[in-house]
C-alpha cells in the first residue's frame, strides 16, 4: 500500500530496532513539490547558508505520495530525514505512530518564532492535545479562479465576494459553450474534482457536517443539509453538465484546460498560481467560493515542517526551521507565488500580495482564513479520503449508474466504517 501502516510503524519505533545514524552536522530535509516549489525550497536553503547557517541537504521528490512512501521507509529503516514538509491531511498517521518530535518546547523558547504570529487555523491543524507537533509554512484555502475575458465576452460581471451557489451555476451554464457548432463543448463553465475536500466547503456552508462531532468515528453526510449540498455537487455534472466529462477530464487535466482557455472557472488552492502567471492570452483572477448557505466556507490547504522523532541533528534542524518558517524564509516562498504564508505579517506584505501582479485579488486567500475549516486529524484519514473519493467520482461522472445522494452517502458510510474501526482498535 502507498500509505504507511500505523500499527506496524509504531511497533518498529517501540521495539528500538531502528538506530539513529551518527550525527554528521548536515541537516537532511525531505520535501515534495512541482519545479517552482522545489526552486523556492532551494532558494530558502541558499539564503540560510548565506546568513551563516550550517549545511542543509534537500531530499526532493515530485509527488506527495512519493514523499509519504519514502518517509515511511526511512523511518522503518532507522535512517529518517531530520525534517520534512507534509500536508496536514497526511500528517496524522505519523503523529499517531510516535514518529514525530513535537516542536512545542522549541517554539516556546525560540527568539525567532512566536506562536501568536501564525494563522491560527493552520497551527491548530498540526496540534495534538494542545501540543504543537509541526509548524505550518503556508495556509492556503480553496478559491475560484476565473477567466475574466470569458466572463466579459458572455456579458457577465465577475464573481462577487458574497455570491451564491445558484449564481455560480447560472454563470457556469452561460459560459459552457460549443464554439464551432460541432455539437462538442469547447469551453466548460466550471472545473472541480469530485473529491471530499472539494465537496466539504459546501456541506459546511449549508450548515451540515462531513464527520460526527467530537472524536470522529464515522462519515456524517446524512443530514438534510449535507445531503442537499452533496446532491447539488453531483448535479454539476449529471444535471447541469457544466463540468468536463470523465473522458474530457482524463484527456486534458483541469489546470491545462484553464491555461488553454477551455475552462471558465476552476476550484483550486494557491498551488496553480506560478503556472497561471505564464498566461498571456487572457486576463484571470481569483474569487471566494460561493456560499451554499448563509455564509461561504472554505477548506484549509496547509503544509508544515515536522521533525522526526529520531532526527540525527535535532538542534541544527530546529535552527534551519526557525529560518525557513521565519519572515525571511516565508517571504522567499511567497515570492514564488505557490503558497499563502502562514506568518500573518508576511501574508499582509507585498511579497505575497504582489501589487500589480496576478492574481490581483490575492487578499481573498487571507479573507477566507477567518472562517476556514479543516478535515479531521485522524491517522486513517488518507484511506478514508481515498474510499470516499472513489465512490464520489463514480456518482459524479456516471449519474445513470452511480447513486443519488442518499444512496451514495450510505455507500460511503459502509465503505469507511472499517477504516474508522482501525482508529478505535
Amino acid at each position: 500500500m502507498r500509505r504507511i501502516a500505523v500499527v506496524a510503524l509504531a511497533a518498529v519505533l517501540a521495539s528500538g530496532a531502528c538506530s539513529t545514524p551518527g550525527a554528521s552536522g548536515e541537516v537532511r530535509v525531505l520535501v515534495a513539490g512541482d519545479p517552482e516549489e522545489l526552486a523556492a525550497f532551494r532558494a530558502i536553503v541558499d539564503a540560510y547558508r548565506a546568513a551563516g547557517g550550517g549545511p542543509v541537504r534537500l531530499e526532493e521528490v515530485a509527488e506527495r505520495d512519493d514523499l509519504v512512501a519514502r518517509l515511511s521507509t526511512s523511518i522503518a529503516a532507522g535512517d529518517p530525514p531530520d525534517a520534512f514538509l507534509l500536508n496536514y491531511r497526511y500528517y496524522g498517521q505519523f503523529e499517531a505512530a510516535g514518529a514525530l518530535q513535537p516542536l512545542q518546547s522549541m517554539l516556546d523558547t525560540s527568539d525567532v518564532l512566536d506562536a501568536g504570529s501564525f494563522v491560527p487555523a493552520a497551527m491548530n491543524a498540526f496540534r495534538d492535545d494542545g501540543v504543537q507537533t509541526c509548524i505550518p509554512l503556508n495556509a492556503s484555502s480553496l478559491v475560484l479562479y476565473y477567466n475574466a475575458d470569458l466572463f466579459a465576452a458572455a456579458g457577465l460581471a465577475p464573481p462577487r465576494d458574497d455570491w451564491t451557489w445558484d449564481e455560480m451555476v447560472a454563470a457556469a451554464r452561460a459560459l459552457t459553450r460549443d464554439v464551432d457548432g460541432d455539437e462538442t463543448v469547447d469551453v466548460w463553465g466550471l472545473g472541480v474534482e469530485p473529491q471530499i475536500i472539494r465537496l466539504a466547503p459546501f456541506v459546511w456552508s449549508s450548515g451540515g457536517s462531513i464527520m460526527d462531532e467530537g472524536a470522529p468515528s464515522r462519515i456524517d453526510l446524512g443530514s438534510v443539509r449535507a445531503a442537499l449540498a452533496t446532491q447539488a455537487f453531483l448535479d454539476l455534472r449529471g444535471l447541469h453538465e457544466v463540468v468536463p466529462t470523465e473522458e474530457d477530464a482524463e484527456s486534458i487535466d483541469l489546470e491545462t484546460r484553464f491555461l488553454g482557455g477551455g475552462l471558465a472557472m476552476l476550484m483550486e488552492s494557491r498551488k496553480v498560481v506560478p503556472t497561471f502567471r505564464t498566461i498571456e492570452d487572457f486576463g484571470w483572477d481569483v474569487a471566494a467560493l460561493p456560499r451554499f448557505g448563509r455564509r461561504p466556507v472554505s477548506i484549509l490547504h496547509s503544509d508544515a515542517f515536522c521533525m522526526t522523532a529520531r532526527a540525527a541533528e535535532p538542534d541544527a534542524a530546529w535552527t534551519f526551521l526557525e529560518f525557513a518558517l521565519g519572515p525571511e524564509g516565508q517571504a522567499i516562498a511567497a515570492q514564488a507565488g505557490r503558497t499563502v504564508p502562514s506568518l500573518r505579517s508576511v501574508a499582509a506584505s507585498q511579497d505575497f500580495l504582489t501589487p500589480g501582479g496576478s492574481p490581483s485579488n490575492s487578499r481573498v486567500f487571507l479573507a477566507q482564513l477567518d472562517g476556514v475549516r479543516s478535515v479531521p486529524n485522524v491517522a486513517s484519514w488518507p484511506q478514508i479520503e481515498d474510499a470516499v473519493n472513489a465512490l464520489l467520482e463514480e456518482a459524479f461522472y456516471d449519474p445513470s449508474a452511480g447513486p443519488e445522494a442518499p444512496e451514495l452517502i450510505a455507500a460511503i458510510q459502509r465503505a469507511t466504517a472499517p477504516l474508522f474501526a482501525q482508529e478505535e482498535a
